[in-house]
């Protein structure tokens, strides 16, 4: 979760990753980076082990998810090719089974 949040907080200033790009400008480049920090935030919680941290952490990739549809619905993140749809399709969905997976392993952490 860190990795890939990082990854999306470089994407949000570089605008372009893997031929996957978003809508240039500062805004643009805070609001994916701000998703990308949720991410890695969350990343960095669960690693505390503590259910009161991964309890923040799924609220961080709760609000990733909504940052995300924020982004398509305002054209911050452009879905006008496949490969675009299917890259905020398939981040989407891998933030959704971390979050699954961090909340099937709940009775682990203290």
């Amino acid at each position: 979760m860190i990795f890939f949040g990082l990854a999306e907080i470089v994407t949000g200033f570089t605008h372009n990753f893997f031929g996957v790009s978003t809508t240039r400008g500062a805004f643009s480049a805070y609001a994916n980076a701000g998703v990308g920090a949720l991410y890695a935030v969350a990343g960095i919680l669960i690693l505390s082990m503590k259910k009161r941290c991964v309890a923040i952490a799924l609220g961080c990739v709760a609000l990733d998810v909504v940052g995300r549809i924020a982004l398509v619905v305002t054209g911050l993140f452009p879905i006008n090719a496949f490969r675009q749809t299917g890259a905020i399709v398939a981040g989407t969905t891998i933030v959704i089974i971390f979050a699954a997976y961090i909340g099937s392993k709940w009775k682990q952490f203290s």
